[in-house]
């Protein structure tokens, strides 16, 4: 039997009345973005938190109907709408629940952040992965950025992920240079925007860490999506991180977000396990030289201000930006070179920190400048 496709299940929600009785669901503007992976469907229904319970109503029976589709496994529909205290929690506190519970199997979770986007913090994640298993560990690398997945190109991965059983309730990993990988971006098409409100997103995130067949992991690195918003910020508190990595370049205005990363991290008592410089500087292949392009020594300025470990600074290099855009991180491809080298040293520090139960403390407070 052939996938079903959106288009599929927008014509079947298009029968579907909106609550108000003009129009369907769909010309109403109340249907998300649909994704459709082995026979998975998923999408959000958009309602205004004062009709919460009457959409509660509507979910059901559009789940209902649209899991009856020929080709769907299964549907999840999730409501964007706040919902009032009720004996059944609704999908965002379900998946909130999840998420505390944890991954079977896998022994410690780390969140790698930034305050913004554009500081290389996926380009970090992926080295740090790589850098845990060329230290002898096993790992995996859940993608929480869905609305910029950047795993799938990181990786030099392409296709999608199979079903684990024939039921199509789980699906596997991907797998490359032996470490599992998660990302949303294995299930659309690349040029396909998520617009989703934050309880898909948290669905979506719950489906990527609880329905993959994840084989027994000791850290599974978590590329969180850049900012402090609403999904960050769920992440950050629902799910049990032993611990968050914060990723910045050394000028002032990337430190100021970084700070906000920070600190939304120390609120949800999540403890920074340490700061990254990236870019810190660059060595011209023609003079010699090192250029401080961005300055110099921020983040490690900002770690010793706050108390906390720096890690190491990362320098900018055409060749570590030319084996990312390839999908052949440098790690796993150039196993001698100096980038390499730091980011095994990183590795080999939050491992330990990690292991010394870092994660099992509350964050210290820290009091957080302008």
């Amino acid at each position: 039997m052939a996938e079903i496709t959106p288009e599929q299940v927008l014509a079947e929600l298009r029968k579907i009345a909106a609550p108000d009785g003009r129009g369907n669901i769909v010309s109403a503007g109340l249907v998300s973005e649909i994704a459709v992976n082995a026979g998975q469907v998923m999408f959000a229904l958009n309602a205004d938190p004062q009709h919460a319970n009457a959409m509660g109503q509507l979910q059901k029976f559009v789940q209902d109907r649209v899991s009856k589709l020929p080709g769907v496994a299964k549907a999840i529909v999730a409501l964007t709408a706040e919902r009032t205290p009720q004996r059944e929690a609704g999908p965002k506190q379900q998946a909130a629940q999840t998420l505390r519970n944890g991954i079977p199997g896998v022994k410690h979770l780390i969140a790698v952040a930034s305050g913004k986007g554009g500081v290389g913090k996926s380009t970090t994640a992926i080295n740090l992965a790589l850098a845990f298993k060329a230290n002898g560990l096993r790992v995996a690398v859940l993608d929480a950025d869905v609305y910029g997945p950047s795993m799938p190109k990181l990786f030099g991965i392409s296709g999608k992920p199979e079903a684990s059983d024939k039921y199509g309730k789980r699906m596997n990993p991907m797998r490359r240079f032996g470490v599992e990988v998660a990302s949303i971006g294995f299930l659309v098409d690349e040029a396909t925007p998520m617009i989703w409100r934050g309880p898909m997103v948290m669905s979506a995130l719950t489906q990527l860490l609880r329905e993959v067949a994840w084989s027994e992991t000791d850290v599974m690195v978590i590329d969180m999506p850049p900012g402090t918003g609403d999904a960050q910020l769920t992440l950050a508190q629902q799910t049990p991180l032993s611990g968050a990595v914060i990723v910045s370049t050394p000028q002032d205005l990337a430190l100021i977000d970084a700070r906000k990363g920070l600190n939304m991290f120390v609120k949800v008592s999540v403890p920074v396990l340490g700061l990254i410089e990236n870019m810190s500087y660059f060595i011209c292949d023609g003079c010699g030289k090192r250029h401080e392009i961005f300055g110099h020594g921020g983040a490690k300025a900002e770690a010793q201000r706050l108390g906390l470990p720096f890690l190491g600074e990362i320098p900018l290099d055409p060749e570590l930006r030319q084996r990312s855009d390839a999908g052949e991180p440098i790690v796993a491809t150039v196993p001698d070179s100096p980038h390499t080298k730091s980011y095994r040293a990183i590795a080999e520090k939050l491992w330990i920190a990690m292991e010394q139960g870092m994660g099992q403390k509350p964050a210290p407070r820290i009091v957080m400048g302008d």
